[in-house]
């Protein structure tokens, strides 16, 4: 066994060398691809800080990826997640190779198009290479090829979803191969049900498992320490996988606080750096809809001034991201009256709502200066719909997790106005079910989920 495993380490540290010279090499030929392309003479007739940058960011390459984790098994993990940290890796080593022409005084003989053109194509090549070896690696591992062998402790519901993910994501390249439950519940056919502490260390060492996943119930973790104590001197990988499922917040996040590592159990998926991606998103996108939009905002503009007096926009309050007031902005769709005070509902065929503003309700035009609460940071494109303030004091305390919504920044457009529960919310079990729909979409939020929603909104 000793042999098979520095067989497997010596293999393992040949392919890291192996993607570290090829990352290197990516970079140095995009360098020398534009410079081909760009200068008359190839490198050699260029400047020579083209050639001295390549040079440096080739050998940065070798030293700051490796830094950056890009090496490291991601097997199971986020491949989005690699390939963004491909990216940064990459946007770091361009930084170091400007800053050192500049402190040399060579900027001003650096040709802009074909840093550029260099910057873009390895960005290109970088993720494509790497998306390119998950393929490879995914058929291989889907053949049986270098598929990893665990053993589970503790098979509830936790360890059934776990078990299921491997059955249905065999390009991970695990296979479970023994169960360890106190319980009667049977274990799937082909996996071998493991009675006891003492049965599962017989089975790991003489069956080559290589990693145990611990999926005890939080009550049970008094035996992580009994595991841990039990392979302490054998190399395999043991993994705690917390029973975070069985708590109905909004998501979790592995963290550092005050030195010690915790789990922030409601903390949204769009935070830390993906808080600030779909941010950029945002303030690009609202940026680009006011630039194209503005002939129509302008026309709009006019309609509602013609129409009744008062003002265009309506300010009203609402609450933002965790529970913070601001002014939603929209067109004025009703006449201007004094209303009494507390929460009045527009309502069908509502004598308040003005000609023009009852297209633009219908349409969703109202909502088009709402992309200056986008481009403030009041909003999101897409989030969960803006609630009013008189309305959160109304079911907050009846609407079971009502202000988690507020936990995130509200979108002119949400999962809930794709699935047809915009607009009214006279019924409390109306209510109850947009806070589901809302909730459904901060725990499961993505990039792709963004733009299915925008599209959808837009073609609908």
């Amino acid at each position: 066994m000793s042999t098979v495993c520095a067989f497997v380490a010596a293999r393992q540290a040949a392919l890291q060398h192996l993607y570290r010279f090829s990352d290197a090499g990516i970079v140095a030929g995009c360098g020398v691809a534009a410079a081909e392309l760009i200068f008359p003479q190839g490198m050699s007739g260029a400047a020579p800080v083209h050639g001295f940058i390549t040079a440096l960011c080739t050998v940065t390459t070798l030293l700051v990826f490796p830094a950056c984790g890009l090496y490291k098994s991601w097997r199971g993990r986020s491949r989005a997640a690699q390939l963004l940290r491909t990216l940064a890796a990459w946007g770091a080593v361009c930084f170091l190779g400007v800053a050192a022409a500049y402190l040399l005084h060579q900027s001003a003989a650096l040709s802009r198009l074909w840093y550029m053109s260099w910057l873009l194509s390895v960005a290109v090549a970088l993720p494509a290479s790497r998306i390119a070896l998950y393929c490879m690696l995914d058929s291989a591992r889907k053949a049986g090829i270098n598929a990893k062998r665990v053993v589970i402790l503790g098979y509830g519901s936790l360890g059934d979803e776990m078990y299921q993910r491997v059955r249905s994501n065999r390009g991970a390249g695990y296979n479970v191969v023994g169960i360890y439950d106190e319980g009667t519940r049977p274990v799937p056919a082909g996996v071998m049900r493991l009675e006891s502490l003492e049965h599962v260390c017989a089975f790991v060492r003489s069956n080559g498992v290589h990693e145990i996943w611990l999926t005890l119930p939080m009550a049970a973790c008094r035996d992580l320490y009994s595991v841990v104590s039990h392979f302490r001197n054998d190399l395999i990988d043991i993994r705690w996988v917390p029973d975070i499922m069985s708590v109905e917040l909004l998501g979790h996040r592995f963290g550092e606080f005050l030195g010690l590592p915790v789990i922030d159990l409601n903390s949204p998926t769009m935070s830390g750096i993906t808080g600030v991606l779909k941010a950029s998103f945002d303030r690009v996108f609202a940026v680009v809809a006011l630039i194209g939009l503005a002939p129509l905002l302008l026309v709009l503009a006019a309609l509602v001034k013609l129409s009744s007096r008062g003002p265009v926009l309506s300010r009203q309050a609402h609450l933002g991201m965790d529970g913070q007031p601001f002014r939603l902005y929209g067109f004025r769709t009703m006449e201007q009256r004094k209303e009494a005070s507390g929460i009045t509902r527009v309502v069908r065929g509502d004598a308040r709502v003005t000609s023009v503003g009852g297209f633009m309700r219908r349409t969703g035009l109202d909502k088009l200066p709402q992309l200056f609460n986008v481009l403030r940071g009041d909003m999101s494109v897409v989030g969960p719909r803006p609630h009013a303030i008189e309305h959160a004091e109304l079911y907050k305390g009846i609407v079971d997790r009502y202000m988690l919504c507020h936990r995130v920044r509200p979108g002119i457009t949400g999962w809930e106005q794709i699935n047809s529960l915009g607009g009214q919310t006279d019924a409390m079990e109306t209510m109850r079910r947009r806070v589901e729909f809302d909730i459904f979409y901060i725990r499961n939020w993505s990039f792709r989920l963004d733009l299915h929603i925008i599209l959808h909104s837009l073609l609908h």
